[in-house]
């Protein structure tokens, strides 16, 4: 697989997925308003999956009706993922939640023993943990209860998916892979979307968002990447919207990639011009 051997060449360990319902978009998400419209509660979660072993980096193989895949875990590989869910829970809320299977696995045991063996170095962080038959359920019925999830690689790949169309689309969803080093990757989670290449229409604010993720972990600049955030948010706020985040029974006049991208830097200019 060709991006599995992108990521365990450069060693892209950590994976991280933020997931926001913003509130002028609350109605796209295809969870009930109860659930995702509580100013006191809103929906704002980053899921950091482990990107470079487990399951999906094990041996499989199949002999005749008898397949084999197998997951294996050391600490070394635990610890980066998990180190910096806590250090991003200390910007944020201060809460990580741990998800796995430790009932039944031992590779997420090892994964709770990590966890504990960090938690020291970030007393003011709350730390819990929840299997993940009950995070994805808990991620429909109560999105707003998680601040930083961090999971193993098969785990995540499944909850940041399910994560991913709580927003109302994946226009909205950047992402961020990360090295060991300087060399990360940013992208936004939907991956391309050759069907509107050249049309105008697709929405840039994913990739807009992930370049404010190379800003603040590439060249540690958090203002700057804080304010391409706060400018998106206002733009929402605003009523720009591209095709693919406005309901078909709302009366709103639509934009193009271009002018969404123009209408985020104007905004840009303004919030730097208060700072």
């Amino acid at each position: 697989d060709i991006v599995q051997g992108l990521r365990s060449l450069f060693g892209f360990a950590v994976n991280v997925r933020p997931a926001k319902v913003y509130s002028k978009l609350a109605a796209l998400s295809p969870l009930r308003p109860d659930i995702v419209q509580d100013p006191n509660n809103p929906v704002d979660m980053v899921i950091i999956r482990e990107l470079i072993g487990g399951i999906y980096f094990g041996e499989h193989k199949t002999e005749g009706d008898r397949a084999i895949d197998v997951m294996e875990y050391t600490v070394d590989q635990i610890k980066p993922p998990m180190k910096f869910a806590f250090e991003t829970a200390m910007k944020r809320s201060k809460r990580v939640t741990v998800v796995d299977k430790a009932n039944v696995l031992d590779c997420s045991r090892l994964w709770r023993r990590v966890a504990e063996e960090i938690k020291p170095e970030f007393p003011e962080v709350k730390l819990e943990y929840m299997y993940v038959d009950n995070a994805a359920m808990q991620l429909i019925c109560k999105p707003s209860q998680f601040d930083v999830i961090v999971t193993a690689n098969l785990f995540g790949d499944i909850l940041s998916d399910t994560a991913s169309v709580i927003p109302g689309s994946l226009g909205l969803m950047p992402s961020a892979s990360l090295g060991s080093g300087h060399l990360h990757m940013f992208e936004p989670s939907g991956g391309s979307a050759p069907d509107l290449e050249g049309k105008n229409l697709a929405n840039p604010i994913a990739q807009i968002l992930s370049g404010s993720m190379m800003l603040r972990y590439s060249f540690g600049l958090d203002k700057e990447a804080t304010l391409i955030e706060k400018a998106v948010e206002e733009v929402l706020g605003d009523g720009v919207r591209t095709g693919d985040i406005v309901l078909p029974s709302e009366n709103i006049p639509t934009v193009g990639t271009d002018a969404m991208g123009d209408a985020i830097v104007k905004k840009m200019e303004v919030l730097h011009s208060k700072d």
